[in-house]
């Protein structure tokens, strides 16, 4: 199993409107990945005095392979991207990883 993670870097000015990113893009997200889709996750970034904010959102998707995950955003990924300006200018990291446990 992989999961593909996208994390939105806290910078200078950087906004998440994270009702967006929760009840339209990530129900949009699941609609288009449909049964490649094996699980998601969001979670959002809070303060802790005397440590720095690194990411202000990170989204996680579970897909059962690599190939599983490439064949999906190869049909939806330009409207998934598309969708990015609707609730953050903040530019986001991505990270493909194999889950282990």
């Amino acid at each position: 199993m992989i999961k593909v993670s996208v994390m939105y870097p806290k910078e200078d000015g950087a906004t998440f409107d994270m009702a967006y990113y929760s009840n339209s893009h990530m129900p949009m997200v699941e609609q288009k990945l449909g049964a490649a889709l094996r699980g998601l996750s969001i979670d959002e970034g809070i303060e802790v005095p005397g440590t720095p904010l690194v990411y202000l959102a990170m989204g996680h998707l579970l897909f059962d392979s690599l190939a599983a995950f490439q064949a999906a955003m190869s049909t939806h990924g330009a409207a998934m991207m598309a969708d990015i300006p609707n609730y953050t200018n903040s530019r986001p990291a991505i990270q493909v990883s194999e889950v282990k446990k």
